[in-house]
């Protein structure tokens, strides 16, 4: 269990890194910049109930559900602690939270497309950090290599992200 722990918390604070600095550099999109970081940190706490052994993950769930579970988890714990709202997390907050787990495999699958800015900047982000080699980041290529899998839509619309949210240095 340690393993999985280290293993999602290294890749979410990566991704959120990475989500933070889009928004830092295009103030323009009006982007939660408080949220995307706890988005990113939170949107692949589904793992844990999926089935992938490479990562320490020994669920019942294909990988693939891995953000559906996510967002479960978190309507689940919505509805079990009344308490969350005294640490901000309002309904609304943990709805939001749980659309970006929902949302962020791929560029989105059929149905469950990134809709908000915060939803495609963390979708982005995720994009360029693997569980399986926590301290490389994905080239723009490699990562859209891997994308390659959910079809040519999917790259599409990455490639339509990168545009819009590339860094500059």
């Amino acid at each position: 269990m340690l393993q999985l722990r280290h293993i999602l918390l290294e890749h979410s604070r990566r991704v959120a890194d990475k989500a933070v600095g889009v928004v830092e550099a295009h103030p323009e999109l009006g982007a939660d910049r408080d949220f995307v970081r706890a988005a990113a940190m939170l949107h692949d706490i589904g793992i844990i109930r999926c089935d992938a052994p490479s990562i320490h993950c020994h669920g019942t769930l294909p990988y693939l559900k891995h953000g559906v579970a996510g967002a479960e988890m978190l309507r689940e714990y919505r509805s079990a602690n009344a308490s969350a709202e005294d640490a901000g997390l309002t309904d609304d907050v943990l709805e939001r939270l749980a659309r970006v787990c929902a949302r962020h495999t791929g560029t989105g699958l059929p149905g469950l497309e990134p809709e908000t800015e915060e939803e495609k900047i963390v979708c982005y982000a995720d994009k360029f950090f693997s569980k399986t080699k926590l301290q490389r980041e994905k080239t723009f290529e490699e990562a859209r290599q891997s994308l390659m899998k959910f079809g040519e839509e999917g790259v599409k619309v990455f490639e339509k992200w990168h545009n819009r949210y590339e860094l500059t240095n």
